[in-house]
């Protein structure tokens, strides 16, 4: 009778935090959605930058070199958005709550361990969300851009996933530096890959040598996956695909790894 009883008692003990568990996972990634928000300072430079960058180049400068450059640049330049949210939303927020002792207050809750990185990853994914949309409201209204509403919904699809690979290096790199060394680190990861992957001007342009080097970065791999969104690259993509799915595994197992460490 005393077995029965004490099974029956602990049984809500072990189901609970099973009922919870995605309670949890979705209450982290709110609040850090919420804490993101109060800080505009942080987040609208994320955002605003590509949108300023793009309406420039990609529909002030390109009115007179046909409807075909103007899509180009729209995909590059939506690749060149979503790059942000992932390094900058991941890395100089992880290296600066590193250094004030945050992540170790969040590792000390009762909360699932993946939680929180969880939560930013899902604000990242939120925020190329939004780059994407601002760009395709751009191109379609002021750039005059001709897109169906599958390519249009390729890209953006395109965006929200392709900022993962982006998460995993900006959270090593966050792993690596101080929290006041992490935006110019991360710069000069940012901008020179960028330029490097063809996303300010097409490849042909460049330097014979920086064109070989090219697939070496995730930006150039997933710059293939838009221009394929919006009907500008008729070639194989899994290949790329693969590429980015391998980058993100790797650099978010470096990540993890440095994090437990310093834990």
């Amino acid at each position: 009778m005393q077995t029965a009883i004490s099974v029956t008692a602990s049984a809500p003990a072990i189901d609970m935090p099973r009922r919870r568990l995605l309670g949890a996972y979705l209450e982290e990634a709110r609040s850090e959605c919420l804490r993101y928000m109060r800080a505009p300072g942080f987040m609208l430079p994320i955002m605003l930058f590509p949108g300023m960058f793009y309406l420039l180049f990609g529909v002030l400068m390109v009115k007179s070199n046909g409807a075909d450059a103007a899509r180009y640049l729209l995909a590059s330049y939506g690749v060149f958005g979503v790059m942000s949210p992932g390094l900058f939303g991941f890395g100089v927020s992880l290296a600066l709550e590193r250094d004030g002792g945050l992540l170790t207050f969040k590792r000390a809750l009762p909360m699932p361990p993946g939680a929180y990185l969880l939560g930013k990853m899902l604000m990242a994914m939120a925020a190329a969300g939004v780059v994407i949309l601002l760009l395709l409201s751009m191109a379609l209204t002021l750039g005059h851009v001709s897109l169906s509403l599958t390519q249009a919904g390729a890209l953006l699809l395109t965006g929200v996933l392709g900022v993962l690979p982006f998460c995993a290096l900006g959270m090593y790199v966050g792993t690596l530096i101080k929290g006041q060394g992490a935006p110019g680190m991360l710069q000069l990861v940012y901008l020179p890959m960028s330029f490097m992957s063809g996303l300010w001007m097409p490849l042909p342009m460049l330097p014979k040598f920086l064109q070989q080097i090219a697939p070496v970065w995730p930006s150039y791999h997933l710059d293939m996956l838009a221009l394929a969104a919006v009907g500008m690259n008729k070639g194989s993509l899994l290949g790329h695909a693969l590429v980015l799915v391998g980058f993100a595994a790797a650099f978010l197992l470096m990540a993890a790894r440095r994090l437990r460490r310093q834990g």
